[in-house]
């Protein structure tokens, strides 16, 4: 189902926007399903704010100082509706227009069609395309995030925006306890990070968040395809929101490792001031100031 609705406004204080809301990746572990963040209706049931590139247009044109927007904490930009009405890519269109950044997180090869953009963005002030990936394992992959393309070409989609000089950060997150938190995915994920020359790489620790309306659906799929640890994960964690993975502190030795012989801006706080840095693009960062 689509709803179709007016808004008052799309940037937040911190000129974040979300041009759609629900979403149909189906991703088992989505944080964005939790109630609190509003999510009354069925995820699935995507609402179209049909005035998003209006009021962008309007925002952006009242602001005194060039920032960077960005996009796809709540809802990914590059839900399959996208290549239909385009609302992102017009939303595009109107930062490359007043002259804006963008920083856009997604899981999609969608965003591939708006690389001409994006690159011209780049160009006149700064674009960072930032790409979830889980896993390496093409199967499992399509079991924790079943309507979106793998990772194998979400890696091309990042090599693609590298030879185009478009910057990339990788969020390494979530890593769900006793599914994909073992050494050896961790070391595929890094490798291919390291082919595809990213900039920056997330983690929020090692584990995953479960609150109420997503705890739900998470123990859900956890039934259909791992049956076994749905009892594992109520007798470790209980009703615990942020939960950890056993391996936490070796995994984040070996990823911290990693970004500093490779260069790659690594932890929360280096990598968002990175992203929403809008003058000086190209200043030299501290790799770690982070703590993760």
């Amino acid at each position: 189902m689509i709803n179709y609705k007016e808004y008052k406004t799309i940037l937040s204080a911190k000129n974040n926007m979300n041009i759609y809301r629900g979403c149909t990746h189906g991703c088992i572990y989505c944080d964005s399903r939790s109630e609190i963040y509003g999510m009354t209706y069925t995820f699935e049931n995507i609402e179209v704010k049909t005035n998003a590139v209006e009021l962008l247009d309007e925002a952006l044109s009242k602001k005194r100082k060039k920032c960077m927007i960005t996009t796809g904490a709540m809802t990914d930009p590059y839900i399959p509706l996208e290549k239909e009405l385009k609302n992102t890519r017009k939303c595009l269109e109107v930062i490359e227009k007043h002259e804006f950044g963008v920083s856009l997180l997604t899981k999609s090869d969608l965003v591939l069609r708006d690389i001409d953009i994006l690159g011209r963005i780049n160009k006149k002030s700064k674009c960072v395309v930032q790409m979830t990936i889980t896993t390496y394992d093409e199967e499992l992959c399509k079991i924790l995030e079943p309507n979106v393309c793998t990772t194998k070409r979400r890696f091309e989609v990042l090599m693609e925006m590298h030879n185009a000089g478009i910057p990339t950060v990788v969020w390494l997150t979530p890593i769900l306890p006793f599914i994909n938190d073992n050494e050896e995915n961790i070391l595929r994920i890094l490798d291919c990070c390291k082919q595809a020359k990213v900039t920056g790489l997330l983690t929020f620790g090692i584990g995953m968040t479960l609150r109420y309306g997503n705890r739900e659906y998470y123990f859900k799929n956890l039934e259909e395809y791992f049956p076994e640890l749905k009892k594992e994960y109520m007798k470790k964690y209980g009703s615990s929101y942020g939960i950890k993975s056993p391996n936490s502190q070796k995994l984040t030795r070996i990823i911290k490792k990693f970004c500093k012989n490779n260069d790659v801006i690594y932890g929360e706080k280096e990598v968002f001031k990175f992203c929403t840095l809008f003058a000086e693009q190209n200043n030299q960062l501290s790799i770690f100031d982070g703590d993760q």
